[in-house]
């Protein structure tokens, strides 16, 4: 199994990359449970990708029921070291339009789930550093990939994750407009969190699709507004991501695959068997050197 493959986390529709061959779909069982869906394995231009769809086939899990550590596990466990997220929302600030694309550089966290948002625990103890959230490398790749294309994207910005269903109130909204982020959504830090213990470097392409729920004379974001700029925004992420894959420097090692050399704190010789097992595709790199 190759350990250079390129994993995308996305909506259905961003599988049918134009040039994307050799498919075939694979369960995969983690110490964490089920992840979201089968990972649909292929080559595009002689890379391996994995991709995820994140809410399941058809779209059929809450953003609060997502298993966030199986995810990232099975990505690690198919040799994934890049991870390409691209995920819907809702823009806090005027300059942030639909169909626009937000190469997110920070997060605030309003979720409620911390515990499910790590993979350790359980006897053995980490504390990674998270101050840059997401991989630098991998969001030159992205932005640059936008400038060849011609694609409206932003350089930067924080990424609110609130923790749905429902979308913000209105005063919520004009709270997080006033404060100066520019997006808001329901899934992607719990993603980063876990792809930074799994070593693996991750970057968000955040779709703009509506304006939230902070301007005053616009209609509030529904569903249906939603679904129609993820499908106007589809082509052009799709064209990004299969960018990114081809130009993407596959050597390339950054400090996300090694988040983990400094961070772990228990003692080896009181790492439990139990949960060495369960973290193996983490940490088995650390087991003879912690």
């Amino acid at each position: 199994m190759s350990e250079k493959r390129i994993g995308i986390i996305g909506g259905s529709g961003l599988y049918h990359l134009e040039g994307l061959k050799e498919l075939g779909w694979e369960c995969v069982e983690t110490a964490f449970g089920a992840p979201s869906d089968e990972l649909l394995l292929g080559r595009y231009q002689e890379r391996e990708v994995v991709f995820l769809p994140r809410h399941g086939r058809g779209h059929r899990i809450l953003p609060s029921e997502l298993n966030h550590r199986a995810n990232i596990m099975a990505m690690k466990q198919l040799g994934v070291r890049w991870i390409i997220s691209a995920s819907a929302v809702g823009s806090l600030q005027d300059q942030y339009a639909p169909c626009d694309i937000v190469v997110i550089d920070q997060f605030l966290d309003r979720s409620k789930r911390s515990a499910d948002h790590t993979l350790f625990g359980r006897g053995i103890v980490a504390h990674i550093a998270f101050a840059d959230p997401l991989c630098s490398e991998l969001r030159s790749a992205i932005l640059e990939a936008a400038e060849r294309l011609g694609a409206r994207a932003h350089d930067g910005g924080t990424y609110v994750n609130m923790e749905g269903p429902a979308f913000s109130t209105r005063a919520e909204s004009l709270q997080n407009h006033r404060d100066g982020h520019a997006v808001i959504g329901m899934t992607n830090l719990a993603e980063a969190k876990c792809a930074r213990e799994a070593e693996i470097a991750y970057a968000t392409m955040a779709m703009v699709t509506d304006y939230d729920g902070w301007k005053p004379h616009d209609p509030y974001v529904t569903v249906e507004v939603v679904i129609e700029y993820l499908q106007r925004n589809s082509e052009t992420a799709k064209k990004m991501i299969g960018d990114v894959i081809a130009n993407l420097d596959m050597d390339q090692e950054c400090s996300c695959h090694s988040a983990l050399e400094n961070a772990i704190l228990t003692d080896r010789d009181d790492w439990p068997a139990e949960t060495i097992g369960a973290l193996r595709p983490v940490v088995g790199r650390y087991l003879d050197k912690v």
